[in-house]
């Protein structure tokens, strides 16, 4: 019996210390979660914004633009925003689910350009072929980054090395929840360069619309990258923050249950050494 109350103990001792530090992480998640929803809304009115020049460049020229080139695809990119750390609920399996699901869904061969080590981890394990991998960017993504990546994804697609590029990321919505998305990244999508809602604005191009929507593009590329660096991040930290609570729940509730059966356990423990007592004494008589 003896031996039963010690170890109700120490598990008791463990749940507690594991509650601590949950709730400990949830709270980091917490605040980090409030700086990268604010991030994320600022890139969305960004890319809006940029959006619009580059169709208003497009609706004046011609559109010939490498970037914008459909050609056969033999090859397709896929580049696939994952975390670098784990104890994110099911953040990265929903997001890798969906960057498997695109790979089976073509015909073309896949190489994929990974954005975490939860991801080069799941496709290295798997054996499919990594272009590129990019890790440790941190908890607050730089636009430098996104550029970085941005300028070899660029390279592959005009050097051939693939015909198009998909992005999987994960959409923020609000700490409950978030959406994994599969968008086109490369060539730009005909779609992204039509203008929406007021008609035309009264943009004047110099030095005309053409080599502004040639410098427009790979902005507007580094500038999607960026906004889903960022959308991404707020995810995890949305989704670590959901997860960790909910951990923190689950360790009081163990708590709960080992106390009330440590209790039962010392309650027997007392009765029967009553018992004792009183066959003893009733032995003596």
């Amino acid at each position: 019996m003896a031996g039963g109350l010690q170890e109700l103990r120490r598990r008791i001792r463990s749940a507690q210390n594991t509650q601590q530090i949950t709730r400990a992480m949830k709270m980091v998640a917490g605040a980090k979660l409030r700086r990268a929803e604010e991030r994320a809304r600022q890139s969305r009115e960004f890319l809006s914004e940029i959006r619009a020049v580059a169709a208003r460049a497009a609706a004046l020229g011609t559109r010939k633009s490498l970037l914008l080139e459909e050609r056969p695809v033999r090859r397709m990119g896929l580049v696939v925003i994952t975390s670098d750390r784990g104890l994110a609920g099911p953040y990265n399996a929903n997001v890798l689910r969906h960057a498997v699901a695109a790979i089976r869904s073509q015909e073309a061969e896949v190489g994929v350009m990974v954005v975490g080590r939860k991801g080069r981890e799941f496709f290295r394990h798997r054996g499919y072929p990594i272009l590129e991998e990019f890790i440790g960017l941190g908890d607050e993504p730089s636009y430098r980054q996104a550029r970085a990546i941005a300028d070899v994804v660029i390279a592959h697609f005009l050097d051939g090395n693939v015909d198009q590029v998909k992005l999987v990321y994960t959409r923020y919505i609000n700490p409950m929840s978030q959406r994994p998305e599969v968008v086109d990244l490369l060539p730009v999508p005909r779609a992204n360069l039509e203008e929406r809602g007021g008609g035309l604005k009264g943009y004047l191009f110099e030095p005309d619309p053409e080599e502004v929507l040639r410098d427009l593009l790979p902005r507007f590329i580094e500038v999607q990258l960026y906004g889903a660096l960022l959308e991404s991040k707020a995810s995890e930290h949305g989704a670590r923050m959901t997860a960790m609570d909910s951990a923190s729940k689950n360790a009081e509730e163990l708590i709960r249950r080992l106390i009330l059966l440590r209790n039962r356990l010392r309650q027997a423990a007392i009765t029967r050494e009553i018992a004792e007592l009183v066959g003893g004494a009733e032995a003596l008589e």
